[in-house]
């Protein structure tokens, strides 16, 4: 979840078609000057706006600072490589609760030059003794919360790695070089605002019980003030490690032992009751971890090449499908009552194949190809009907044999996943773009900050399944030595003949796979400019009893026309806040974000016009 204002999120989605000092703001300034340490002066906090178009690159993200600092390294000559790594490193100063150093994710790229996709899997594992176990007690899952705040939860991060590794293949500055605007940021402090306040004043129990964590966000023991200047010296000095050491300060220096040693024996505050257990991460984990460089998932879809990301996360094979799936519809000609029935019901059977199919690949034999074929989406399309709507949990089907309306066992219902994490989009000036969504998974991730390091560890970990959902059906995301949980994390990359037309992303946890799928139909099929097919009010079908619906559609016509077909509801005040790149066809870029969702998203351009 993003620190982005959330205020008015339902009323304007109805209208949709170690230490941290608090410094007090003047007041009435909305967005006070930071201190210039450099030059002894104030510099104004950057402008938000969901569309931005120009020439030399784009970025796109939830924060206004972060995207900054990814314009400062492409108007310097840095590439679109580059200058993601430095947006995300500014999003582990100002999104904290969302992302940085002690998380993961996965990292899409498009070489211009070689008009090809790469990809990067930097998802969190699992240390090498767990087991399917690893969540249970007498043989009973963990209560999920006990599961989140714990050492438990907490997996290798892999955000360092991934950053280490993009930059040495594609890109053309130092880490030392882009990680400059995050250090300074950390060091000068960004502007609290509401949603901030808010989301620490819901972690505000757990993070108490941990000294480091309540001494970096809880200054002098309050929640900081909306309007206060944020600082976080600590982390500043860390991305200044990381800049003159290079990552194997963390994977095997100082900073991975006092990671390891915060993972083992979580620092709990004396006197608190809360059961916090240890992990099992070693040294040996961080020392064999690898960001993975992997094949894209590819699908044709009306003419197009549509590249996403490979399991270990599910969102490239689950976008895939249900893209898939529509192909044989033509959606610009539908009613609205009819499109959306026939994408929830997309929805609804790739999610029911995701469940049953996609695990990490490493430990489970997943079908990739089959799950992108057309010819098994077509043999699932046939299950959808025009006047009735399914009925959820859904069977799988067989992507290996695929048979017309079959199925593949029992019906399991989707597991749970936390609904949090960031995303970013980027293009440079010789026309390379970057898909790039990373987390610390819950809002606030295990709320342990490594003391005196000044990041969150993450509980990534707890999107295994704790045990099967059906011991009747295999669950290919149970706990393994080593293993990375599946992700619901999907950016994805739009090609024509070989050059750009849209990348995008979203937030969100499994509701990002529908967010995505949402946007490039309202995009390339409903023919909405890219801000509006971010807008637009999203439904998020799962393969469950209900389908969730922002306001905008739970309070419309639409709702009553579809449960008539026999659609269940059940409101949801946000669902996802993408962020995308669009290529235009006389060269400029077009940066699009939020309008409202969390507060409205930062798009950028370097030379706006």
């Amino acid at each position: 979840m993003t620190r982005a204002r959330r205020l008015t999120v339902l009323g304007a989605a109805a209208a949709l078609a170690g230490s941290m000092v608090a410094i007090p703001a003047a007041a009435g300034s909305a967005a006070p000057p930071r201190p210039d340490a450099a030059r002894g002066r104030a510099t104004a906090a950057p402008e938000k706006s969901p569309v931005a178009v120009g020439y030399g690159g784009a970025v796109s993200s939830v924060d206004a600072d972060a995207s900054a600092a990814g314009i400062s390294v492409l108007r310097k000559g840095g590439n679109a490589v580059d200058a993601a790594v430095a947006t995300a490193a500014a999003l582990g100063v100002t999104e904290p609760y969302s992302a940085g150093i002690g998380g993961g994710g996965y990292f899409v790229y498009y070489q211009a030059r070689s008009h090809s996709i790469r990809t990067l899997d930097g998802r969190e594992t699992a240390p090498r003794t767990a087991g399917k176990d690893l969540f249970l007690e007498n043989g009973t899952p963990l209560p999920f919360d006990q599961a989140v705040t714990s050492g438990l939860g907490i997996g290798t991060p892999g955000t360092p790695a991934t950053w280490d590794t993009a930059l040495r293949t594609w890109g053309s500055r130092s880490l030392g070089q882009v990680l400059g605007p995050a250090r300074k940021l950390a060091a000068d402090g960004f502007t609290v605002d509401a949603t901030f306040r808010q989301q620490t004043a819901d972690n505000e129990a757990r993070f108490r019980d941990f000294p480091a964590t309540a001494g970096l966000f809880l200054p002098g023991g309050k929640l900081p003030a909306v309007g206060s200047t944020m600082k976080n010296p600590d982390l500043a000095r860390t991305y200044g490690e990381l800049a003159h050491k290079g990552v194997g300060a963390l994977y095997n220096g100082a900073l991975g032992r006092d990671l390891v040693r915060t993972v083992r024996k979580p620092p709990v505050r004396p006197g608190s009751t809360r059961r916090v257990r240890p992990g099992k991460l070693t040294a040996g984990d961080l020392r064999a971890y690898r960001a993975l460089s992997q094949a894209p998932t590819h699908t044709r879809y009306r003419g197009l090449d549509v590249y996403g990301m490979a399991p270990s996360s599910s969102g490239g094979t689950t976008v895939a499908e249900g893209l898939n799936i529509l192909e044989k519809s033509d959606l610009s000609r539908l009613s609205e009552q009819q499109y959306l029935h026939r994408y929830l019901e997309a929805s609804r059977i790739a999610f029911a194949d995701r469940g049953r199919w996609v695990g990490d690949p490493a430990q489970e034999n997943v079908p990739t190809k089959g799950l992108t074929s057309q010819r098994f989406a077509d043999s699932r399309a046939c299950l959808i009907r025009d006047d009735k709507a399914l009925t959820s949990p859904l069977a799988p089907g067989d992507p290996r044999h695929p048979k017309p309306c079959g199925s593949a066992g029992k019906a399991a219902p989707t597991t749970y996943e936390g609904p949090n994490t960031t995303h970013l989009t980027v293009a440079d000036k010789w026309g390379n773009v970057v898909a790039y969504t990373l987390t610390i998974e819950q809002t606030g991730g295990s709320g342990i900050v490594v003391p005196g390091r000044g990041f969150l560890l993450n509980n990534e970990l707890t999107d295994f399944s704790f045990a099967p959902a059906d011991r009747a059906v295999h669950d290919p995301n149970l706990p393994g030595p080593g293993k990375r949980p599946r992700s619901s994390m999907s950016p994805t990359i739009v090609l024509r003949h070989g050059r750009p037309v849209v990348a995008l992303g979203s937030p969100g946890g499994a509701t990002i796979i529908t967010t995505v799928l949402q946007t490039l139909v309202n995009h390339l099929d409903r023919g909405m400019p890219l801000v509006d097919a971010i807008a637009a009010p999203r439904a998020s079908q799962r393969n469950a009893a209900q389908t969730e619906l922002e306001p905008a559609l739970w309070n419309s016509a639409l709702r009553t026309q579809l449960e008539a077909l026999g659609h269940a509801f059940k409101p949801n005040p946000e669902i996802g806040a993408a962020t995308g790149v669009q290529r235009l066809p006389d060269g400029r870029w077009l940066a699009a974000a939020e309008k409202v969702r969390r507060g409205g998203g930062a798009a950028m351009v370097v030379h706006p016009k």
